[in-house]
């Protein structure tokens, strides 16, 4: 069975020692673990910033660093496993996270005052390490006062991932995004149901084969339900309405379902492939 290079950190001239039985390569190493210390950081196909956008990794996440070369770091997001080049400046110590960004956007400030010019602007599902909390500033291990109401456990999850995506509507739709510089489609269903505790791969394709259930024809589309287009995937927040990043609008918007079905097809994206049923969570988010 071939490897997916989306997912797997094979080249011919290198590749992860957990691999060594599945592909050859010139030489095997093992990974060193890494900390994002940007607020996003591009993860790009190839190690040259003109280089598709594959996805992005956010301040706190940790990735395993094959190679650093020139100003690149091969390396694996830990998030989902994807494989990809970061700028090796976006990497430091991993630290463990205890919290979490829970606002969709929130500053960073030297010290315990809004007034401050901030250190770093933080988005959705960023990880920040608190150690202890002062009045109304929660403050992280490398000093930085975040609002500590823009925060929560790192365990807390949100109880409704499709309103989790709702809150982005309007965004601009971003080839490779997953951050307030705007959303794809896949990277907007894959946060949303990060925050609630579901884990997903990273591209509709992924999407299509692993989320969910398929649905029957037969039987009645209902919220938080997947649709698939070739390349594409949105969620549906009733039996009628999609919720989608697309590049039509280049927004994330929420649309007639039917509407979209005709404009896809009529424009070449072709018709449905599949309807998939989505998780149905408990109040706490995790999958009942």
């Amino acid at each position: 069975m071939s490897l997916d290079k989306r997912r797997h950190p094979f080249r011919p001239d290198l590749a992860a020692e957990n691999l060594r039985d599945e592909v050859e390569a010139e030489r095997y190493v093992q990974g060193v673990r890494r900390g994002i210390v940007v607020a996003n950081a591009p993860l790009r196909r190839l190690p040259s910033p003109d280089a598709p956008l594959d996805t992005e990794a956010l301040f706190g996440e940790h990735v395993l660093v094959y190679e650093e070369r020139d100003g690149w770091a091969w390396a694996q997001l830990e998030l989902d496993g994807y494989v990809g080049y970061l700028p090796a400046s976006a990497l430091g110590d991993p630290v463990e996270p205890t919290h979490q960004v829970v606002t969709l956007r929130t500053h960073a400030y030297p010290g315990a005052d809004i007034k401050l010019p901030p250190l770093r602007a933080l988005c959705f599902s960023a990880r920040v390490s608190v150690e202890r909390f002062e009045g109304e500033f929660a403050i992280a291990n490398d000093g930085a006062h975040y609002w500590a109401r823009h925060l929560a456990p790192i365990d807390e999850l949100e109880p409704d991932f499709v309103e989790v995506a709702r809150r982005w509507l309007g965004l601009p739709y971003f080839w490779g995004g997953r951050s307030p510089e705007g959303f794809d489609c896949a990277g907007l269903v894959q946060t949303a149901l990060r925050a609630a505790g579901v884990n997903a791969p990273r591209d509709s394709d992924m999407q299509e084969a692993e989320l969910g259930e398929p649905l029957p024809p037969d039987t009645p589309r209902a919220r938080g339900d997947f649709v698939f287009w070739r390349g594409h995937i949105g969620v549906l927040t009733d039996a009628d309405t999609l919720l989608h990043a697309n590049g039509f609008h280049m927004l994330v918007v929420e649309e007639p379902l039917a509407e979209a079905c005709r404009r896809i097809e009529t424009r070449g994206g072709g018709s449905v492939t599949s309807i998939r049923r989505g998780p149905r969570l408990s109040g706490n988010g995790a999958a009942a």
